[in-house]
């Protein structure tokens, strides 16, 4: 018998011979077959064709093919042909692993799982919201999806490593029958790049197959605590902890970035003023604002004269008066504090910028001493260095003394409510630590920005180093200062623009950033004046902002809007509101518990504080199954929807 054979693959879908284009309505043989799915032993006299109807879907394409394959069945060709807008009909050439037929006996339970993948993916033709399906599964169905997406996974994995075996075996076979001619050379080179392209494919799918895998780990880890706990007596559960720092706030801020790298070039405390009441009727709680001091750069982060508050942004007398109407409105203003290093006013005896003026008239000896371009003779630095002004070596005594006097001028005097510091590698957090104990802000939080952790250009799965380093540092401010979560952006931002939503959780089931170990000392975020503004360093895709800020708003840690977000796009504008809106009605604060439900190509699912129900990803997720509809449908969008428990 001859044998069906495939061709190149083109996304995801295997190509092989055309097939007559009114194969749609193809009757099988056996009983009654579903609209969906027809299987047929007369078309072809090598094979047995299977016809998959739906929309379009290449990722249900995929796990149609792994689940066959994992049943013991080849699938030798493909085609797809359209039918009608937005509907199309995949042929499937399919034999046994001994070339034959598929027998007629084993087509009911291969259109039983089909099926079940079907109902459950994207390809179903249910009614969407925005590209949720509202499923009316029973809970057995969504735990077979599960298992779906855990066969497909592995089939894909063992297709990535069979592809990275073939080219290894290629890359031996050419050294061994090579010649010292340049062409082979050139082969074994060209192999070599495709060897590097292939491992990391192999890996990023062990990765997605491991995030499955410590999902429903967790669940089932999870249902068991909770099974103990119920055949607990009240009385002797131990009482909750409720704890929040100076870094935290209250646990419910919700913080907006009230400037962009643009908004020296306008009058921007004016600006801030008028702006005011629409901040606190939105919901913040908080506004970061821009450096104040007077500067070299008129972005404010070269800073001269820390006393001297006339800046691109206004005069002080202008940020006196925004900051006191920011606070009539109920909100805290958060001054941006640049003190890892500041700018000479002019040269010193050594001819060197080193000699500073205003309040604060140091000179060189305050300058770190590994600063040798501004003649620094100090300290020698252990953090990082910044290498376009003065390192200021927070080591001595004085030092301290003066910062911690100014801060507390802009504390008592000025109005501000809390820090923000600015590039907080470059100095030990203990000194954080010391002007927090000695200001008392209401938040304070700095900027630890690390770079993450990657292989061959591709963001690695495990990024539990990165976070750490975080940690680490709020750590060494003994827990008085948050920090941004670089770690979340990183890994949310790759897993929304290439469906890698198995990111999203780590090996041991929880969020895969800070807010998986230390959610309280979170600040999160999809992006600020540096990567993203018009400087465009690391920014965010987006087409999928809102879906960010379905995870962000809807989740632990303390969130931070981005100003670009909120006032240049009037759909993510609203979004935002309404995220809002759901997270202080259902109180989601800076720790409440997360309960990861999903995490697959497709999609990522959790349960937050036991009352909100969130999914992001263009896969199928909803928290009603069977004859559980307490789950209220609160907002939705592009790729994410939120729903929120309601009574039975």
């Amino acid at each position: 018998m001859q044998v069906c054979r495939s061709s190149s693959s083109v996304d995801g879908a295997v190509q092989g011979p055309n097939l007559p284009s009114d194969m749609g309505g193809v009757e099988g043989n056996v009983g009654e077959q579903s609209d969906l799915l027809k299987f047929s032993n007369d078309i072809d006299a090598d094979c047995t064709v299977l016809n998959i109807c739906g929309r379009n879907d290449t990722s249900m394409l995929m796990q149609a093919t792994a689940l066959l394959e994992i049943k013991g069945i080849v699938v030798s060709g493909a085609n797809l042909n359209a039918k009608e807008e937005g509907v199309v009909c995949n042929i499937f050439r399919i034999t046994d692993r001994d070339g034959g037929k598929i027998d007629e006996s084993r087509w009911p339970e291969l259109e039983a799982d089909l099926l079940k993948l079907l109902g459950t993916s994207s390809r179903s033709l249910k009614p969407a919201i925005h590209g949720d399906i509202q499923l009316d599964d029973t809970s057995s169905i969504v735990r077979e999806s599960d298992i779906v997406a855990l066969e497909s996974a592995a089939a894909e994995m063992a297709r990535a490593a069979a592809e990275l075996v073939g080219i290894e075996r290629g890359i031996i076979l050419e050294a061994a029958s090579a010649t010292a001619g340049e062409s082979s050379i050139e082969a074994i080179e060209r192999m070599q790049i495709e060897r590097a392209e292939a491992n990391s494919r192999l890996e990023r799918k062990i990765s997605a197959l491991e995030a499955i895998l410590t999902t429903r780990r967790a669940l089932i880890e999870r249902s068991i605590e909770e099974m103990k706990k119920e055949a607990i007596p009240d009385f002797l559960m131990p009482p909750p902890i409720s704890t929040t720092g100076p870094a935290a706030g209250n646990g419910y801020e919700i913080i907006l970035q009230g400037f962009n790298w643009e908004s020296c070039n306008k009058e921007w405390y004016k600006e801030l003023i008028a702006m005011a009441p629409e901040f606190a009727a939105a919901g913040f709680t908080a506004v970061w604002m821009p450096p104040m001091s007077n500067s070299v750069s008129k972005q404010g982060y070269l800073p001269r004269d820390l006393y001297d508050l006339n800046s691109e942004y206004g005069t002080g007398e202008e940020l006196k008066a925004c900051i006191d109407t920011l606070k009539e409105h109920g909100l805290k203003p958060i001054a941006d504090i640049v003190i890892n290093h500041r700018c000479a006013h002019e040269k010193g005896p050594d001819g060197k910028y080193n000699k500073f003026g205003g309040r604060l008239a140091w000179d060189s000896s305050v300058i770190c001493s590994n600063n040798a371009e501004f003649g620094g003779r100090g300290e020698r630095k252990q953090q990082e260095d910044y290498t376009a002004a003065p390192n200021i070596d927070h080591s001595q005594e004085q030092v301290r003394k003066d910062i911690t006097e100014w801060l507390q001028w802009l504390r008592q005097s000025i109005g501000f409510s809390g820090w923000r510091f600015d590039f907080v590698k470059g100095y030990d957090g203990k000194y954080c630590a010391e002007y927090v104990n000695s200001t008392v802000p209401e938040l304070a939080f700095g900027e630890y920005w690390d770079t993450c952790s990657y292989q061959d250009g591709v963001l690695n799965y495990n990024q539990d180093g990165h976070r750490q380093r975080t940690i680490d540092w709020c750590d060494r401010t003994g827990g008085t200062c948050a920090a941004f979560d670089f770690t979340l952006k990183g890994i949310l931002q790759e897993a929304v623009s290439k469906q890698e939503y198995w990111r999203l959780v780590d090996n041991q089931g929880r969020p895969s950033s800070v807010i998986g170990l230390w959610p309280s000392r979170a600040i999160t975020f999809l992006e600020n004046h540096d990567t993203g503004s018009t400087l465009q360093h690391w920014p965010f895709p987006w087409e999928h902002v809102s879906a960010g800020y379905c995870y962000i708003l809807t989740h632990p840690g303390t969130p931070c809007v981005f100003f670009d977000h909120f006032y240049y796009d009037q759909t993510i504008k609203q979004d935002v509101l309404k995220l809002i809106e759901i997270r202080r009605k259902y109180g989601i604060s800076s720790k409440s518990e997360v309960v990861v439900q999903r995490a697959y190509n497709d999609v990522y699912a959790a349960i937050v504080g036991k009352k909100v129900a969130v999914k992001i990803g263009p896969g199928d997720y909803s928290p009603n199954s069977g004859d559980s509809k307490a789950w209220e449908m609160l907002h939705s969008g592009k790729n994410f929807a939120v729903w929120g428990l309601g009574e039975k």
